[in-house]
């Protein structure tokens, strides 16, 4: 997947070589720089909503991430952060099994650093069993109702089991909440996964007109 902003002058695609797979091997050990290649595409209509007063939150695991860097830069270098002069809050809500697998996660840990309204949760499931991982490791949905406002939602009206993760403290220090009917989501992903980020992000409350996704696989 493209992983590289618009306004780039390259293309940067992100890929997982598969052992024995019919493509990202040759492409990990057959391609040489200066080697042409034929590409088709982008197809789809997975891109950003025109700027709002909503906070934007995007949600993946693995290289699911790819396009949704390419948003996230491009929202930050063309201003789509802010909206009538005011910043947005933009989240990145990244899961995996084990940190080794979790890409960009210097670079969005670089830019929260560097932007204020920018807010990166890794949650990985499995890196505590093995490392000092002190970070989030529940999957990313559940990850996600930790940071939604509490008094904003009615955890009478949501199922199991998001009352109890709703009540949950977060366990990255990031000040700023959620409110789902002010959020606009983005999921992207494997398609057994996106479908339950978007029945979830859904049963949270956030509008079906502001849920976009796209799977693969």
């Amino acid at each position: 997947s493209v992983a590289s902003s618009p306004t780039s002058e390259a293309l940067e695609f992100c890929i997982r070589r598969v052992p024995g797979g019919r493509l990202t091997g040759d492409l990990a050990v057959d391609l040489s720089e200066g080697d042409d290649v034929t590409l088709r595409g982008p197809y789809g209509e997975f891109v950003l909503e025109d700027p709002s007063p909503r906070d934007a939150v995007f949600l993946a695991t693995g290289t699911g991430v790819a396009p949704l860097r390419s948003m996230i830069d491009f929202a930050f270098e063309t201003g789509r952060d802010r909206y009538e002069g005011e910043p947005r809050d933009v989240w990145l809500f990244l899961g995996s099994g084990w940190r080794d697998e979790l890409p960009y996660r210097d670079y969005f840990r670089d830019l929260a650093a560097e932007q204020p309204n920018f807010h990166f949760v890794p949650t990985l499931s499995r890196e505590s069993y093995l490392t000092d991982w002190d970070g989030e490791t529940d999957y990313v949905q559940y990850a996600l109702a930790k940071y939604l406002d509490a008094d904003a939602v009615d955890a009478a009206s949501l199922p199991a089991p998001y009352a109890d993760y709703l009540s949950s403290e977060p366990v990255d220090p990031v000040d700023a909440r959620l409110v789902p009917g002010s959020m606009e989501v983005y999921a992207c992903g494997l398609n057994a996964m996106v479908y339950s980020l978007v029945e979830a992000a859904r049963a949270l409350g956030v509008p079906p007109d502001h849920t976009q996704f796209e799977g693969f696989g």
